[in-house]
């Protein structure tokens, strides 16, 4: 009997039919708001966000201490991600590369690096061990890179926003060597009285305050609705083990609001 392929499940912004569209839409709706994400963030989210790239870079720590280790954080955006991770890298060697689809952001997260080198007095010592930022324009779905290239892939916030979640993770475990480490930060739905208050907010409140703010209205109605469609903890983590991944966990933070998928590259076929 022929085999019957499984359905796409991705993002699906309101209009798109295919996967190729929500991708289009979705690389339009971020450069509609790059101008201003950073402080929408931040004001959204009550600055909690800066908590969360913080502490999932800390649970990096020994692979970011890793002499040369390659590191890669996908759907960077503007970087906070990846500016997390090198402050947690020190003065360690690794390299550390943030990549993003949307051209707007990337000019944003570029810009925030020179402003940092800048800024900082210690940046000098850090761009000769050669862990300062790098930036690359790239879909998450097609890597320009080799097969088993990177110690640690991390994505903060936008793996969500891929047109196909068991591509993207495939596509994270191809160019992860075996034994690498995978980290995903992205919102969840908490349950009980939590879960209420905070489906009010994201629902009802969020989306309104962030399109006054912004000028845009698209993106903050699509906000709440991705993460509603993205999968429950548990059907997340069959996915990651059905894409390659051993040791599959979820850990919530502040109440479920958010939380860190993270697993580990089979070291061997079979594992």
């Amino acid at each position: 009997m022929p085999t019957i392929p499984k359905p796409v499940v991705g993002a699906a912004p309101e209009g798109a039919r295919d996967p190729d569209a929500a991708a289009r839409a979705v690389r339009e709706m971020f450069t509609s708001i790059a101008p201003r994400y950073d402080l929408l963030n931040h004001v959204l989210s009550f600055n909690v966000d800066r908590l969360w790239w913080r502490r999932t870079a800390r649970t990096f720590a020994q692979v970011l201490a890793q002499p040369d280790s390659r590191v890669l954080d996908l759907c960077c955006g503007t970087g906070d991600m990846t500016f997390a991770l090198r402050r947690q890298a020190g003065n360690s060697t690794a390299q550390i590369l943030g990549a993003d689809f949307s051209h707007a952001m990337l000019q944003r997260a570029r810009l925030k690096s020179q402003k940092k080198e800048g800024q900082k007095e210690d940046q000098n010592q850090a761009s000769q061990n050669g862990n300062t930022p790098r930036w690359i324009e790239a879909d998450a779905l097609r890597l320009p890179f080799p097969d088993q290239h990177f110690a640690l892939v991390t994505s903060a916030f936008g793996f969500r926003n891929l047109a196909d979640y068991d591509a993207g993770l495939c596509e994270i475990a191809r160019v992860l060597r075996p034994g690498g480490e995978c980290g995903i930060l992205d919102f969840s739905e908490p349950k009980g009285v939590i879960g209420n208050l905070y489906r009010l907010y994201f629902k009802q409140i969020l989306p309104r305050v962030g399109a006054m703010l912004s000028g845009v209205r698209g993106p903050y109605a699509y906000l709440p609705n991705s993460v509603e469609r993205f999968p429950e903890p548990q059907e997340m983590l069959a996915r990651m083990r059905a894409a390659g991944f051993s040791q599959a966990t979820w850990t919530p933070y502040t109440f479920g609001i958010a939380g860190l998928y993270r697993g580990k590259k089979h070291e061997r076929t079979g594992e």
